[in-house]
């Protein structure tokens, strides 16, 4: 994942990052050295605060723009 990178490119700590998500920092800290699983709503807030993609913070992809959000359709 590339939670760090987006993290140090943007001269952020990792406690700044944690209380962002509402976390402790050690929490934030296992995330980011991969010893504890990302949850799913994590991973959206963060792609949505370094304003990318779930995708390219999983490194699915190397596009760092994230998609256009998509139009709702009526039920």
């Amino acid at each position: 994942m590339r939670l760090r990178e987006m993290r140090e490119d943007r001269d952020l700590t990792q406690k700044t990052v944690a209380a962002y998500l509402h976390i402790c920092q050690n929490t934030y800290s296992q995330y980011e050295n991969g010893q504890r699983q990302l949850p799913v709503d994590i991973l959206i807030q963060l792609a949505q605060f370094y304003e990318t993609s779930t995708d390219y913070l999983l490194g699915v992809t190397d596009e760092i723009r994230p998609y256009p959000k998509s139009a709702k359709r009526a039920p």
